[in-house]
């Protein structure tokens, strides 16, 4: 399944933060340390100058990613017709069969997080609950089965 390129204005800010804090502080830093590695001799056996160079191979990685997926991504704010329906950014509070209820928000596939109980909106579970309203049911087919939600409340960060 291809990745959706949505996100939200929190989660676009905190990926660009990333690159410009890559690109301007920590490259500068290990670049430096690398010189200052180098300039002792033997690179060989030089940790320092190991270690170095394989951290500026991942900061170089992650830069070029960054700044390849922050071009296509496609920020999506909040909208007052949204109200009342599940989209993106959504905040929804979900009671399964057994009467626990969780809270969830939908976001993009780059900010998902489930310490934070953010869902991407690839998962199942959002796509099933994309559009829905309150009281609405909810079947899901996950790995484990399907199952069933009831939509108890939908809310947006504004």
């Amino acid at each position: 399944m291809a990745k959706s390129n949505y996100i939200t204005r929190a989660g676009w800010n905190v990926l660009d933060q990333e690159l410009k804090y890559l690109w301007k502080d920590e490259r500068p830093k290990v670049t430096q340390a690398v010189s200052d590695a180098a300039a002792m001799g033997d690179r060989s056996e030089n940790a320092e100058y190991i270690y170095g160079k394989r951290r500026l191979r991942e900061i170089d990685r992650r830069v070029r990613f960054l700044s390849k997926r922050l071009e296509v991504l496609q920020i999506v704010d909040y909208n007052p017709k949204q109200e009342g329906k599940v989209f993106f950014g959504a905040w929804i509070e979900l009671e399964n069969e057994e009467g626990e209820i969780k809270r969830y928000r939908i976001v993009g596939c780059d900010e998902f997080d489930p310490a934070k109980n953010w869902i991407s909106i690839d998962s199942p579970v959002a796509r099933a609950l994309i559009g829905k309203q309150i009281d609405d049911e909810v079947r899901v087919e996950t790995p484990a089965g399907k199952i069933l939600l009831y939509v108890n409340n939908i809310w947006y960060e504004k």
